[in-house]
């Protein structure tokens, strides 16, 4: 079977175990039922959760991102498409058009460029902690660490001012979110933004420093393109959204798996060596990713051992794949040496997450901090305590109580 054809569509997102643990349905559907109707925001779409699956449609150009196309079902039940409001079109676009795009930002995420930035990231990390060890334990991490080192790096990166940080917190939470926020307040919210943003590339214009906004501006590439307007508003937002929200989710989340088995922290601290191959593990072992990534299709196309329709909206959990037994020895242990480990957590393909080296530099620094800062850092509350934040399309802990 692998269409639930004859039942009813599954409600999607699926009631998670724990915060920590994957929804039950992932193992069954990989099993029986690899593309399953399910119901989600404005209709119905099928899940795909086989690693092969997952891996075949993320990097086929046949399946497009645009889910304003006809027939295809947004994800909210007012019929906004979260995912493209926080992209450029030019970053959506399959082709030439994408490719420019790519090739223009990918530049600021080099590994020399991620390289000159670990001392920064580091000082950051090491001003955050200071902060929370000032106030004492217990603490909430994802307060004080997971969720402002991102906000700080990106804005960085943007050339924002030390002093809007917080404003581009929250215009990323609300982007992100797909059930807490009516219309009304998104829409404002992305209008404040984007206003923000635009005065803000105007300044650059005028006096441009080391930032990728002023870069982008003056930049062309090797036949003459420069990037217009509107993309590079779109572009802000994009970086914005991914580059602050999905990390502090993966720091906080990352943190969470080390202190619930404390053998994994004590690894740690006895073998430093392991912090990069953890934070690929992290990345792979977290089954509350979040949503997954929309994708629309129209025309016929064979994916594993079904037939998808033209005009079937797909959703594709990458937390489902990264779990496939059939790719991953013990794939629901946390292995901390696990190599190779070909996880899909960034996507693959021409449309793979262009910032995931700035990801993994932060992920990497701020746990080389934390175990150099806080070698006995530990839950301050149970794991069955600890809790999600409702509707983001990536999944956060609400907070994270740790003590020292």
């Amino acid at each position: 079977m692998s269409v639930n054809d004859a039942a009813a569509p599954l409600s999607y997102p699926f009631p998670w175990q724990s915060a920590l643990e994957p929804p039950a349905e992932f193992t069954e559907l990989r099993a029986k039922c690899p593309h399953a109707r399910i119901s989600v925001g404005g209709g119905e779409m099928t899940l795909l959760t086989r690693y092969a699956d997952v891996r075949a449609v993320t990097g086929d150009p046949r399946f497009t991102r645009d889910l304003s196309a006809e027939g295809a079902v947004s994800l909210s039940a007012d019929g906004t498409d979260l995912y493209s409001q926080s992209e450029s079109k030019s970053m959506a676009a399959a082709g030439e058009a994408h490719e420019q795009w790519r090739r223009m930002v990918s530049r600021w995420f080099t590994a020399k460029r991620m390289t000159a930035l670990r001392p920064e990231i580091e000082r950051m990390a090491e001003d955050l902690i200071d902060a929370m060890v000032e106030q004492g334990a217990p603490a909430d991490l994802v307060a004080r660490l997971a969720f402002p080192l991102p906000v700080q790096v990106i804005c960085s990166m943007l050339g924002v001012p030390d002093a809007d940080r917080d404003r581009f917190a929250h215009w990323s939470n609300v982007m992100m979110n797909y059930s807490r926020f009516s219309r009304d307040e998104a829409a404002a919210s992305t209008a404040e933004f984007d206003a923000y943003m635009l005065g803000h590339i105007e300044a650059k214009r005028s006096d441009p420093q080391d930032d990728i906004i002023s870069n982008l501006i003056v930049q062309t590439n090797d036949v003459g393109y420069r990037m217009p307007g509107d993309d590079l508003l779109d572009t802000a937002k994009a970086l914005l959204a991914a580059g602050h929200e999905t990390t502090a989710n993966s720091i906080g989340k990352m943190t969470a798996f080390l202190l619930a088995d404390r053998t994994r922290w004590q690894a740690l601290l006895a073998d430093r060596s392991l912090i990069r191959t953890t934070v690929e593990e992290a990345l792979r072992y977290d089954a509350q990713l979040g949503l997954g990534l929309p994708r629309f299709i129209s025309e016929d196309v064979e994916v594993g051992d079904a037939v998808l329709r033209a005009g079937t909206t797909v959703m594709l959990s990458m937390a489902a794949a990264n779990r496939d037994e059939t790719v991953f020895e013990r794939a629901d242990e946390m292995v901390l040496d696990r190599s190779p480990n070909p996880h899909i957590s960034f996507g693959v393909g021409p449309h793979s997450c262009v910032g995931q080296a700035l990801a993994r530099t932060e992920m990497q620094v701020v746990l080389e901090v934390m175990l150099r800062r806080l070698p006995g850092l530990e839950l301050a509350a149970s794991v069955d305590e600890l809790k999600l934040e409702e509707g983001l399309i990536v999944t956060a802990l609400t907070e994270l109580p740790v003590s020292w």
